[in-house]
C-alpha cells in the first residue's frame, strides 16, 4: 500500500525559509518520479516541482530560483527547500507519486507566509 507522509510546514515570515519532507512507503522509491504540489484557498492544485528517478528537476516559474527539490533514496524521502518565501506561497503542500497510472497523495502540510 502506497503511503506518503508530509511534514515540515508551519508559519513563517516573508523572506523566511522552510524545508518540507515527504516520506514514502509501499513503493521502490528510487524507481519513481516524485512531485510537490500546492493548493491555496479557492484555487486549483498546482505543480510546484518534480524530480525524476534519475534526479532531473523542473519547477513552476513562480518558484524558480527560490525552491529546490531533492531526494534521498536511502531514506525514501523527497524534500522541498523553500527560501525567500512570499505571502503568495501560502498553501497546503502535497507530495505526489504516480504508480501504475494511479496518483497517490499525502495528507498535505500547511505553509503560511505572513508577518
Amino acid at each position: 500500500q502506497v503511503q506518503l507522509v508530509e511534514s515540515g510546514g508551519g508559519l513563517v515570515q516573508p523572506g523566511g525559509s522552510l524545508r518540507l519532507s515527504c516520506a514514502a512507503s509501499g513503493i521502490i522509491f528510487r524507481l519513481y518520479d516524485m512531485g510537490w504540489y500546492r493548493q491555496a484557498p479557492g484555487k486549483q492544485r498546482e505543480l510546484v516541482a518534480r524530480i525524476t528517478s534519475g534526479g532531473s528537476t523542473n519547477y513552476a516559474d513562480s518558484v524558480k530560483g527560490r525552491f529546490t527539490i531533492s531526494r534521498d533514496n536511502a531514506k525514501n524521502t523527497v524534500y522541498l527547500q523553500m527560501n525567500s518565501l512570499k505571502p503568495e506561497d501560502t498553501a497546503v503542500y502535497y507530495c505526489n507519486v504516480n504508480v501504475d497510472f494511479k496518483g497517490y497523495w499525502g495528507q498535505g502540510t500547511q505553509v503560511t507566509v505572513s508577518s
